[in-house]
């Protein structure tokens, strides 16, 4: 296994985060009281129990490195998540940054901004 790092984000609910992230293709791989992990492909989110967090002032966030962002914008379309700017859940459509990488975002129905950053090509790496 090579080494990774896992977000851990808040859960207002274990089952409304499970459900919404499971229609987003993610499964869960492990559940008690105090934890929940969901995975989807390389992707592994973590969450603990927050049950007083209040979305409209959470500061939680973490990036989702991808290699393709448009596809998976494509899939938070697909499950009916809104573009909007205020209220959750709510995505930003990918946009090429000054920085030279497109960059989307998803806020979860717990307020937690998950920026959607493309991978950069192998090729630019190489370069």
């Amino acid at each position: 296994m090579t080494d990774h790092a896992t977000p851990n984000l808040p859960s207002r609910s274990f089952s409304a985060t499970q459900q919404f992230y499971a229609g987003l293709g993610f499964t869960t791989t492990w559940q008690d009281e105090h934890w929940m992990i969901m995975v989807s492909g390389s992707v592994v989110l973590e969450f603990f129990p927050h049950p007083e967090l209040d979305p409209y002032s959470s500061w939680f966030s973490c990036c989702l490195r991808l290699d393709d962002v448009e596809a998976f914008y494509r899939l938070l379309q697909a499950a009916g998540i809104p573009e909007k700017c205020t209220d959750f859940p709510r995505i930003h459509p990918p946009k090429m940054q000054p920085w030279g990488l497109k960059m989307g975002a998803l806020v979860d129905p717990d307020g937690t901004l998950i920026r959607l950053i493309e991978n950069e090509k192998k090729a630019a790496q190489q370069a």
